[in-house]
C-alpha cells in the first residue's frame, strides 16, 4: 500500500517508538492522527508534523470505542500503545487487567473494527500491529508481558490468515531491545555484553515496509537476539535452563532495587 495522502491512526504516539513511527508516516505524506494519553506531547508533535489528536486510554473501553469511531475513515492503523509490569505475584487484578486491556484486547478490538469498516466499503486498509520478542521467548519477571505478546502475535498471524483476498493487509513488527526511547530506554536494564539494540528509526523503517509490501511478520533486532528468541521458541527448558545460568532474573532483581 502506498502511504502518500492516506489517514493514519497511530496509537501510544505521545513519546517513544509512536513518536518516531508517526514522524516517519508523516514523512512519506501520511495524514496522522495521533492518539495517547498525554495530551500537551501529542498537541505538541501533531504541530510540528501536522496531524490531528485524540487523546485516548486504551486501558478504558470508553475510550477504546470512541477510537473505533475513528477508524471508520482511516486507511492505515499501527498499533504501537504498551505496557509492561515485572513481578506478577505483586500486581493486583486491576493492574493484571489493565496490562490485558492496552497490550491485547484493545489491539483485537481495533483491528478487528478497522478490518470489517475496510471490507464493508471495499476500501484498502493496512494495519500494523508492534509486538515484541517477547512474544517468542518467555523471561523470568515479564509473565504479563510475556502472555499479552505471545497472545498479540498469535492474533496477528491468524487474523492475516482470515484477511487474506482481502482488501486489508495485517502486519506484525516485533522490534528487540531498543535503545533512545520506549521501555526498554526508560528501564534500568543493564543489557550483557555482545547483545546489541537497534533505534526507534529502525522500527519505524519496518512498520513503512510493512505497509509498503504487505509483510507478515518484520523482526527489528540484531541477529543474536533473533537467535535466541528462536531458541525460547522451539526449546523453551533449554533457553530457561541459560538465563538461570547467566543469573537474567537476578540481574533484573539487582537493577530493579536501583
Amino acid at each position: 500500500m502506498d502511504i502518500s495522502g492516506k489517514r493514519t491512526l497511530i496509537t501510544g504516539a505521545a513519546g517513544g517508538l509512536g513518536a518516531a513511527i508517526a514522524t516517519e508516516l508523516a514523512q512519506r505524506g501520511a495524514k496522522v492522527i495521533l492518539t495517547g494519553r498525554n495530551e500537551s506531547a501529542l498537541s505538541a508533535l501533531a504541530a510540528d508534523l501536522g496531524g490531528e489528536v485524540v487523546v485516548a486510554d486504551l486501558g478504558v473501553r470508553t475510550d477504546v470505542d470512541r477510537l473505533s469511531d475513528v477508524l471508520d475513515d482511516t486507511e492505515i492503523f499501527v498499533n504501537n500503545a504498551g505496557i509492561g509490569t515485572d513481578g506478577l505475584l505483586d500486581l493486583d487484578a486491576a493492574a493484571i487487567d489493565q496490562v490485558i486491556d492496552v497490550n491485547l484486547r484493545s489491539p483485537i478490538h481495533l483491528t478487528r473494527h478497522f478490518a470489517a469498516a475496510r471490507i464493508a466499503s471495499d476500501r484498502p486498509g493496512h494495519a500494523v500491529l508492534i509486538g515484541s520478542l517477547s512474544g517468542l521467548a518467555a523471561t523470568p519477571a515479564t509473565s504479563m508481558y510475556n502472555a499479552t505478546k505471545f497472545g498479540l502475535r498469535g492474533f496477528a498471524l491468524s487474523f492475516r490468515q482470515d484477511l487474506h483476498d482481502t482488501c486489508v493487509g495485517l502486519s506484525l513488527v516485533e522490534p528487540g531491545f531498543i535503545r533512545d526511547a520506549g521501555m526498554f530506554a526508560d528501564s534500568p536494564i543493564d543489557l550483557p555484553p555482545g547483545v546489541r539494540t537497534k533505534s526507534p528509526a529502525d522500527v519505524a523503517t519496518a512498520v513503512v515496509e510493512a505497509i509498503e509490501k504487505d509483510r507478515a511478520e518484520i523482526f527489528a533486532a540484531p541477529v543474536e537476539l533473533r537467535f535466541a528468541s528462536t531458541l525460547g521458541m522451539v526449546a523453551p527448558a533449554l533457553s530457561a535452563s541459560i538465563q538461570r545460568r547467566l543469573g537474567v532474573a537476578e540481574r533484573k532483581a539487582a537493577q530493579n532495587r536501583h
